[in-house]
């Protein structure tokens, strides 16, 4: 079992590209079906934060791929990560 403040500590990986995605920010719920839905992972500052930040990474629960010990891997096609989002 994996609690939900330990997935928070550990670091996303896009298996497609090899790129760091971040840590999770948030996590989507479906109620109903108690069930995750998502991680959410914060967009990067833009310019030392000064000009807000670029959107939010939505990954559906279906795309993650391997939830290891000190990352988790998502199989992220390039094309549904905002340009510049990454670490």
């Amino acid at each position: 079992m994996v609690k939900i403040s330990d997935l928070r500590v550990r670091e996303v990986i896009n298996v497609v590209n090899g790129r760091r995605l971040g840590m999770i920010k948030d996590i989507e719920i479906d109620l109903q079906m108690g069930r995750i839905k998502a991680i959410i992972l914060p967009g990067n500052n833009r310019i030392f934060g000064f000009f807000g930040r670029s959107e939010d990474i939505v990954i559906p629960w279906e795309r993650i791929t391997r939830i290891g010990v000190d990352v988790i891997l998502v199989d992220l096609p390039e094309a549904d990560v905002p340009a510049g989002n990454y670490c």
